[in-house]
C-alpha cells in the first residue's frame, strides 16, 4: 500500500512537470522609469538585483522556477509584483500614478517590507537584502523624483 501511494505521488509530481507558466521575458522597455527620470548607477543596481524580478517586465529565473509547482508559485508571485508595480511599464501611467508609486517605494523600503522577506529568506536571493545604507539611498532618490515631479 505504501509503495502504491509513493508511486502515485511520483507520478503526480512527473505530471505535473508538463504544465509550466508562461515566463516574464518580453524586456519591453519603452515605457521603463528610466526614460523619464534619472536613475544613478547606484540606484541602478539597486533595482536591478531588489526589485526588476518581481517589477519589471524581465524577470531572471532561479534554477527552481523550473520545477513545478515551485515555478506555479513563483510565476504568481511575480504577476502579481508586476500589477503593484512595473518599472517597465512606469511611465506609461499618468503622473499622479508615479507619484503614488513613487511615495509607496520609500514607505515600503523604510519599513523594510520591500523586498519581500520571503524573496530574500534562505539565502536564495540574499544578494537582494537591502542595507540599511541602500534603503537610504534608495529613498533619498524616489523623494528627489518626487520632488522633480511636483516642480514640473
Amino acid at each position: 500500500m505504501k509503495k502504491k501511494i509513493l508511486y502515485s505521488f511520483i507520478a503526480l509530481f512527473v505530471i505535473i512537470q508538463l504544465f509550466r507558466p508562461a515566463k516574464n521575458l518580453s524586456d519591453d522597455q519603452t515605457y521603463h522609469i528610466s526614460t523619464r527620470y534619472q536613475i544613478p548607477d547606484t540606484i541602478r543596481d539597486i533595482l536591478q538585483v531588489a526589485c526588476y524580478d518581481c517589477h519589471s517586465n524581465k524577470t531572471r529565473y532561479p534554477w527552481y522556477a523550473e520545477v513545478q509547482p515551485s515555478g506555479w508559485w513563483l510565476a504568481n508571485h511575480v504577476k502579481n509584483g508586476r500589477s503593484h508595480l512595473n518599472f517597465s511599464e512606469f511611465t506609461n501611467r499618468k503622473l499622479a500614478y508615479q507619484n503614488h508609486k513613487l511615495e509607496e517605494i520609500i514607505e515600503l523600503v523604510e519599513e523594510k517590507a520591500m523586498p519581500l522577506p520571503s524573496y530574500t529568506w534562505l539565502a536564495l536571493h540574499s544578494d537582494a537584502r537591502l542595507t540599511d545604507e541602500q534603503r537610504k539611498l534608495l529613498t533619498d532618490w524616489a523623494s528627489a523624483q518626487m520632488d522633480t515631479l511636483k516642480a514640473n
